[in-house]
């Protein structure tokens, strides 16, 4: 857990990394800026493709960010489908698949031509079962689901139709908002405080 001093200039964590960390081929860290460059990278390849649709469903937790960023460039609605299959120590631990009752959507209907993201294809399952529970709950209303995420890791079974980085292996990626995770609301005052009080 980062202690009150891991950050005292940067009070948010926002573009910090945790001291000495750097990428190897089994962890690869990334900062806010990196990652939301990546997002901006993803959302001109899939406008470069010229594929039009007209709605987007975000994976929640990791294609919730993703998502909220392609629905405002693109201006097209989003659903959020709650899905969860890691926790454990570090939350690095891979469990069970489980999805939420029903999609959080603030229109009447879903979208005939869907852009179904998240942030990264791991071992493919997610997607894979994801397109399975979207045709099963709202087929009647797609024609046509493409896929996008940022990282598409090569020990995945699935292929994203759009992804920013292929990445050889199966390396732990370090996301900006692990910090999170790994700290408290009282440490994270504690912090405050601290960078206040310099």
């Amino acid at each position: 857990m980062p202690t009150p001093d891991s950050h005292p200039s940067n009070p948010l964590l926002i573009d910090a990394k945790p001291k000495g960390a750097e990428s190897t081929p089994t962890d690869l860290y990334f900062t806010w800026s990196d990652y939301y460059r990546k997002i901006e990278h993803l959302a001109v390849q899939i406008h470069q493709s010229g594929w039009a649709f007209n709605q987007i469903v975000c994976l929640a937790k990791g294609g919730l960010r993703v998502g909220d960023v392609l629905c405002r460039l693109y201006d097209q609605p989003l659903a959020i489908l709650a899905t969860a299959s890691y926790g454990g120590a570090g939350n690095r631990v891979r469990g069970s698949l489980t999805f939420g009752r029903d999609l959080t959507m603030t229109t009447a209907n879903l979208g005939n031509r869907v852009l179904l993201v998240d942030d990264l294809v791991d071992s493919g399952v997610t997607l894979q079962r994801s397109l399975v529970w979207l045709d099963r709950h709202y087929g009647f209303y797609i024609d046509e689901i493409r896929t996008a995420v940022i990282w598409y890791k090569s020990c995945s079974v699935f292929r994203p139709d759009y992804y920013v980085d292929y990445l050889p292996g199966n390396p732990w990626i370090h996301q900006p908002f692990e910090c999170y995770e790994q700290t408290t609301p009282a440490a994270l005052a504690q912090i405050w405080q601290q960078s206040a009080a310099q």
